[in-house]
């Protein structure tokens, strides 16, 4: 039989950081008003009948301000002014102010009244200053408390678009699968009949390829391997379109650490040989590929000839949708995607900072 002892659940280091900043904050409080604002106060061990009042009306007077602040961030914050009961708030917040100042400025009356140095005509006086400390502390607990709860629907709403961007980066990735896994196909059918052994071939080096896709396509990965896909894509490409067209391509890194999102140039790479011009003269067919790493800058110029037929549909597809809303969410702000036609060429420039 096995028995499992829970562990007591650990304070946070983050908690424990808060508490000790918040008492460095009353500790520095107390000695700022008590030792700076009344330079000549000793504490209690004076002998002076006034500075002993002063350590006695301080002491109670900082755990006054410390009640004021902790109860605007536990209670009147939370269970009022959250809930939409700002009238009832705002009242039991002015309300505690005063009731505290009253007791405060009673206690005060009453040690100036033991030491035989209080004068009465200085009590108004007094209760005025005091409302006006403990209603700045009042307000600074509810400021205080706002700016957390702020803070923390702040992480939260980041949290939830992270967590949008993840499901949706996995439909996405879902999407690329049966897409490619279609045009593979369509590729080798076409070739079947007309050379048997190119169709073999090219389905071999498919199934590499979408080995790649399946197991690859979740995390990012070095960018050495993901042109290394690329590479042989084109490949791939190149055995089965032959002489069809006129493909030039070069790919250069310099990189070897470098990581990159997998699976985001082929889409463009894969629409440059699907709608390349069908010509009747072979070299007016023409795709050129060109994928440069400089310093962690990842560029890609593909370019290839259309004609108006083919060149109708060029710019939509799952595709280039699906590259497109990819690049946006996991390269945001760290992209420039250019598209564009100008016959009898249609462009791709890419450039994404890794």
């Amino acid at each position: 039989m096995c028995f499992f002892v829970q562990k007591p659940p650990m304070i946070k280091t983050k908690s424990i950081k808060k508490i000790v900043l918040h008492l460095l904050f009353w500790v520095i409080n107390y000695w700022l008003f008590a030792f700076v604002v009344h330079s000549d106060w000793n504490g209690f061990n004076n002998v002076s009948q006034t500075h002993n009042t002063l350590a006695y009306a301080y002491t109670y007077g900082i755990l006054t301000n410390i009640f004021l602040f902790y109860v605007q961030v536990f209670w009147l914050v939370p269970k009022m002014y959250m809930n939409d009961k700002r009238v009832l708030f705002y009242v039991l917040s002015f309300s505690l102010c005063v009731v505290v100042s009253l007791i405060e400025t009673y206690f005060d009356y009453m040690l100036y009244d033991i030491f035989e140095i209080y004068d009465t005509d200085e009590f108004e006086d007094n209760f005025s200053i005091t409302v006006f400390v403990n209603l700045f502390y009042s307000v600074a607990g509810f400021y205080y408390i706002l700016r957390q709860a702020h803070k923390t629907s702040e992480k939260e709403k980041q949290l939830l678009i992270q967590e949008s961007f993840k499901a949706e980066l996995k439909y996405l990735r879902a999407q690329l699968n049966p897409h490619f896994l279609f045009n593979g196909i369509n590729n080798v059918y076409h070739l079947i009949g007309k050379d048997d052994a190119l169709a073999k071939d090219t389905l071999l080096q498919f199934s590499e390829l979408l080995r790649y896709q399946l197991y690859e396509s979740g995390k990012q990965i070095l960018l050495e391997k993901e042109l290394d896909f690329v590479l042989q894509y084109i490949k791939l490409e190149k055995t089965r379109k032959g002489s069809d067209i006129q493909l030039t391509y070069t790919i250069d890194f310099e990189s070897t650490t470098k990581k990159i999102v997998p699976l985001l140039l082929i889409p463009f790479i894969e629409n440059a040989f699907k709608h390349c011009s069908n010509m009747s003269n072979n070299l007016d067919n023409v795709i050129n590929i060109h994928i440069k790493e400089v310093g962690g800058k990842l560029s890609l110029k593909c370019t290839n000839t259309y004609d108006d037929v083919s060149g109708k549909h060029i710019a939509g597809g799952i595709g280039l949708i699906n590259v497109k809303r990819r690049l946006s969410l996991v390269y945001p702000d760290k992209h420039e995607l250019d598209i564009r036609k100008a016959h009898p060429n249609f462009i791709v420039d890419l450039t994404i900072d890794l």
